[in-house]
């Protein structure tokens, strides 16, 4: 080291010689509170001590969080479950949130509900994630809604957890304007893994049967399927509806068709339900048609409206309980009819010279007389009277006659009969289809009377106040396959 020390006094001679600034600071240097009093005019670089950051801080953030929980007292605010969470610093900050969680339509007791949403931050999370769902479908005026109903999403991230269920839902063919619609129903999807339930619902569902392109619409129709257990809720379910005699192709049909079917309890309503069904009569082998036909059966009060009923039925139609079960059997929405909309067929047929006892054969051999349009069946019974001249007995050994579309069946086949010189009976020309109408006309003959499906009596069935109503017809589909045929019987599907 001592041979450096000649070098380094030289260089200090080299540099005090042509700097005379430099000479001068090296000769009388200033002391050291001198840079420290220059330092302060600039606080920002200016560090503190160990000690103001974590005493005085500390003791700052306690001040505030104890001021800031007063005032939300004072509120009303019940801030017991916000002590684990990150509160604002000061009162303007959670005076703001309270404020827009008010223009947003919360109360004070939607808050209480859910104090967590305090420690949400307007600008980070309120605004991104109200303005995602608005994008989505879920209108400004339904915001609020929402948020009562599903107030922990204000936690999510938009990019992270709301977006990826929005495009699982796309993918399942829900439709865009449908998406605010699913959402307001079933909010709680938003928080749902794509991986969990909703993934293997959607899984089981196809492999029983239900066509891909119609998981979408029945998502929209019953949301709540993607939130369901598929080996506790559904799998027993549809296991039990196929032990008892439905196939399990008419069970995927009908749950298209029907998907808030998948949520009835099986132990607390479907099984006590088709006992109470049993109970009253209705055969065991056609409880199938009877489910497929009306699949709501499955979830009503069906011991309270099956009593009601049968009652009605005695008193009012001279109808016994077993001429009941066997109403139940072929038009099981009976069970939800109202009243007076049975008794309006009933007082026509009765106002027409039918006896009580035939009208009684008539509703048991085709109840749906019972929701028909009393005008269409004047129309009908005038023209029976009046153009084909045929007596009353016949129309109590065929009541369908009453569910057939006068212009559109009964009159231009009656016309065809006459101007071939054929005399049939009434099921015999008017429970077939067209084409075997026809074949009929050619062979120049008359063959036997058949039964035909129980369900086709004049088609499928819309009753009134989403119940009862006209009975319109469709043609008959000759099916070999049982399933099918079982399906093509169905008048709700």
């Amino acid at each position: 080291m001592t041979h450096l020390l000649p070098r380094h006094k030289k260089l200090l001679s080299f540099l005090t010689r042509h700097h005379p600034i430099l000479k001068t600071l090296l000769q009388n240097p200033p002391p050291i509170s001198h840079y420290a009093t220059q330092s302060s005019k600039f606080p920002e670089y200016e560090m503190p001590t160990v000690t103001w950051g974590v005493i005085q801080g500390k003791k700052e953030k306690l001040v505030n969080r104890v001021k800031v929980c007063d005032h939300l007292k004072t509120l009303g605010v019940i801030t017991d479950e916000l002590e684990t969470i990150e509160l604002p610093s000061t009162l303007e900050v959670i005076s703001e949130r309270l404020e827009f969680l008010h223009k947003l339509g919360l109360t004070i007791d939607d808050v209480n509900e859910y104090p967590l949403m305090l420690g949400c931050s307007v600008r980070k999370n309120l605004i991104p994630v109200l303005a995602y769902l608005e994008k989505i479908g879920i209108s400004r005026s339904k915001l609020g809604e929402f948020v009562k109903n599903y107030p922990q999403v204000l936690h999510a991230s938009v990019v992270v957890e709301l977006a990826p269920v929005v495009k699982f839902l796309r993918g399942l063919d829900v439709e865009k304007q449908d998406l605010g619609y699913v959402l307001m129903k079933y909010p709680e999807l938003l928080g749902f893994k794509l991986e969990g339930t909703m993934s293997t619902s959607v899984a089981y569902l196809v492999s029983i049967g239900v066509s891909p392109r119609d998981i979408g619409p029945m998502v929209t129709q019953y949301p709540y399927l993607l939130g369901m257990r598929v080996g506790t809720m559904i799998k027993p379910l549809v296991d039990y509806l196929i032990s008892i005699g439905l196939p399990k192709k008419i069970v995927a049909r009908m749950l298209e068709k029907r998907a808030y079917v998948i949520g009835y309890s099986l132990e607390e309503t479907v099984k006590p339900n088709v006992e109470c069904l049993i109970s009253f009569g209705v055969r065991r082998e056609m409880l199938p048609l009877v489910i497929a036909q009306y699949p709501q059966i499955l979830g009503l009060p069906v011991k309270a409206k099956m009593s009601t009923q049968q009652y009605f039925f005695s008193l009012k139609l001279k109808v016994d309980p077993e001429g009941f079960a066997r109403v139940v059997e072929k038009l099981p929405q009976v069970v939800s009819l109202k009243q007076n909309v049975m008794m309006k067929p009933v007082e026509f047929l009765l106002g027409r010279g039918f006896r009580v006892e035939d009208v009684a054969r008539m509703v048991v051999r085709c109840p749906q007389i019972l929701c028909s349009r009393v005008e269409l069946m004047k129309n009908g019974y005038y023209f029976y009277k009046t153009e084909m001249g045929r007596p009353m007995k016949e129309l109590v050994e065929y009541p369908e006659y009453f569910t057939y579309g006068l212009e559109s069946r009964i009159k231009p086949r009656y016309q065809k009969l006459q101007g071939k010189g054929i005399r049939s009976s009434l099921n015999w020309f008017l429970n077939c289809s067209d084409q075997r109408f026809e074949e009929r006309l050619e062979g120049n003959f008359v063959d036997a009377d058949s039964e035909g499906p129980v369900f086709d009596m004049g088609g499928k069935l819309d009753m009134p106040g989403g119940v009862g109503g006209e009975v319109v017809s469709d043609e008959d589909d000759d099916e070999s396959d049982d399933d099918e045929v079982l399906y093509r019987r169905t008048l709700t599907l």
